[in-house]
């Protein structure tokens, strides 16, 4: 039996395969230092938990729910947003979804046409570009310099646009990188998607996750013209340790929604109705301990920045958010006589039992991201193997 042109087209997700070589070596009684997943090491929040198990004691986790999610969540989505944007939506501008990931996969399934055109400045988290040649279209990929903190900016823009263009992804919080657009950068952009009417892709998932001061602004909270032009794109994964219970959201425009609950209908069904109740508890009850994981990363980051940043051959910027550190590698490889990032990163796993995610599947070969979302003796023993290994390999 063949195999579809599409799925042969894919190319597999870096992050899922780092992950998965590091645990198949633990399998076999290494002892592998995994700096892979962008999963925060926490486990869910009690009062999340205590919210499912009622759920399913009371019965109500038994049943088929609307693919687009109980109406309970998405006004509680609702609720979230009035509280953290500011903005005004109703349950039926809201589809609840399996992950934020499935969010993306809908929407661009909902508005892209054959040749369609999608702007994604790199580093790209690994799944954009995937998921745009799965609806047909085509990503357009736009390099932003390390030394700008990798943002793109509206000249940029204007140069990748065409007549084909419809749709632009922007991430912050950024993963990989951690980079955040100020307010003035964001409606730059935004007055320059209305002015070309292309729909922004917001994707907010960090947005809770910002460190040393730095602020989250949500783009569709800019201008009534720009809301309008705007999908907000976020679930309940990362402020609230979540990862396994795969709820997200878009949030935007009732007609694309609709068409994307169309599309879920025929897919997926419903998300799981206990991680649905579950999701309820994690927007409106208590946030305390988003703080506290907030806080914790924020420690690990200021901690263990230094000392990557120490490394030899590393060039690295400090992250303003999410949980990840994205350093240049290129002189590290020189030193160790390499050519090939995905070598390094493969020879690192074999050699120190270090797990790190090659730079290439997010569109930097020189690069690698490292998560910090795990605990500090750990990040503390990798980087001493890390330099061990660069030592080792460097040529005299």
């Amino acid at each position: 039996m063949d195999i579809s042109r599409r799925a042969q087209k894919l190319e597999p997700s870096v992050t899922l395969a780092a992950s998965a070589k590091a645990n198949a070596l633990k399998a076999e009684g290494k002892d592998v230092l995994s700096l892979t997943v962008g999963e925060p090491d926490f486990t869910t929040p009690k009062n999340i938990q205590q919210a499912a198990i009622q759920a399913i004691e009371s019965g109500k986790a038994s049943y088929y729910t609307p693919s687009a999610g109980i109406k309970e969540l998405r006004e509680a989505v609702v609720k979230y947003i009035e509280t953290y944007y500011h903005l005004s939506y109703q349950a039926k501008n809201v589809i609840v979804t399996d992950g934020a990931k499935f969010a993306l996969y809908l929407l661009f399934q909902a508005v892209l046409n054959p040749n369609d055109e999608v702007i994604i400045p790199v580093p790209y988290w690994v799944s954009y570009g995937e998921q745009v040649k799965l609806a047909e279209g085509v990503p357009v990929f736009i390099s932003c310099a390390q030394e700008k903190e990798f943002k793109v900016t509206v000249e940029q823009l204007e140069e990748a646009r065409t007549d084909k263009t419809k749709l632009l992804i922007l991430n912050s919080p950024s993963n990989p990188t951690g980079m955040i657009y100020s307010e003035a950068e964001l409606r730059e952009i935004g007055e320059w998607a209305v002015q070309n009417d292309i729909l922004i892709v917001s994707d907010d998932i960090y947005g809770r996750l910002v460190y040393n001061g730095a602020t989250f602004t949500p783009i569709a909270t800019l201008s009534e013209a720009i809301r309008k032009q705007t999908i907000i794109i976020n679930g309940v994964s990362k402020s609230y340790a979540m990862t396994g219970w795969r709820i997200g959201y878009a949030v935007g425009d009732e007609t694309i929604i609709s068409a994307m609950n169309d599309i879920a209908s025929q897919s997926t069904s419903n998300p799981t109705a206990v991680s649905q109740y579950a999701a309820i508890e994690a927007l409106i009850g208590e946030q305390d301990t988003v703080e506290i994981m907030r806080q914790a990363f924020e420690a690990r980051l200021n901690e263990i920045y230094p000392l990557f940043a120490a490394l030899p051959g590393f060039k690295l910027e400090k992250p303003h958010g999410a949980f990840y550190l994205f350093p240049n590698i290129k002189e590290t490889l020189r030193m160790c006589g390499y050519t090939d990032v995905t070598k390094w990163v493969d020879d690192l796993l074999s050699e120190a039992q270090v797990a790190l995610v090659t730079g290439a599947g997010f569109g930097a070969p020189e690069n690698v991201r490292i998560s910090y979302a795990t605990d500090l003796e750990t990040l503390k023993e990798a980087v001493k193997r890390i330099k061990a290994f660069i030592e080792k390999k460097s040529i005299k």
